[in-house]
């Protein structure tokens, strides 16, 4: 119970304020308890921060695939998981990608293997479901779309400092993925989901 407590109150303050910039004696405080507390749980912060970031791509993972299996409309659930990671990480000032991959390398590599066959096999999975409902052209392959659409995705989390930036840059990856693949009716769908949005 306690150990939960520690990630989860560590995980508002990494998001928030950043991996480097909050100490094991900002956690404890924020906590209302002694660092002894959190030494006997966790050996050093690196190890609190992997067991933080492990538990989040949990929350990522669970909430992805229910997210693109509940939606009927490919295009429609495309947007909804940009939304939730927009949601995730909007107190967030820089991309925690980033902050992973410049404070932390070895946890970044790790998080990194680990999005990389998960996110392959979300994109495949509601490129196909789009191609079956008609939004996406049947011509294409699934595997090169979805390889595609990851590079893009990554390089920006990876070379965006700012959360804010990150987060724009990837709304238009999406539109851009989506008109590459799209039909006249998958056309017609990204258009109204935009629209949506800017309303």
């Amino acid at each position: 119970m306690m150990q939960s407590k520690i990630i989860n109150k560590s995980r508002e303050l990494f998001l928030k304020l950043g991996f480097k910039s909050i100490t094991m004696d900002d956690i404890a405080q924020e906590m209302s308890c002694s660092k002894k507390t959190l030494y006997k749980f966790f050996a050093n912060k690196e190890i609190l921060v992997e067991k933080t970031i492990e538990h989040v791509q949990d929350e990522i993972h669970l909430n992805i695939s229910k997210i693109l299996t509940e939606n009927d409309n490919a295009i429609a659930g495309n947007f909804k998981v940009t939304a939730y990671f927009r949601d995730m990480f909007k107190s967030s000032e820089t991309s925690p990608v980033h902050q992973l991959k410049k404070h932390y390398p070895e946890i970044y590599q790790k998080v990194h293997e680990r999005q990389v066959s998960e996110c392959k096999i979300w994109f495949v999975q509601n490129i196909e479901k789009g191609i079956k409902q008609g939004y996406f052209r049947a011509e294409i392959d699934s595997d090169d779309y979805a390889n595609f659409y990851y590079m893009l995705i990554f390089q920006i989390n990876e070379d965006t400092m700012y959360e804010r930036d990150a987060a724009a840059l990837e709304f238009k990856a999406l539109e851009y993925h989506i008109r590459a693949m799209a039909t006249p009716k998958g056309i017609t769908e990204l258009e109204h989901q935009i629209a949506q949005i800017h309303n």
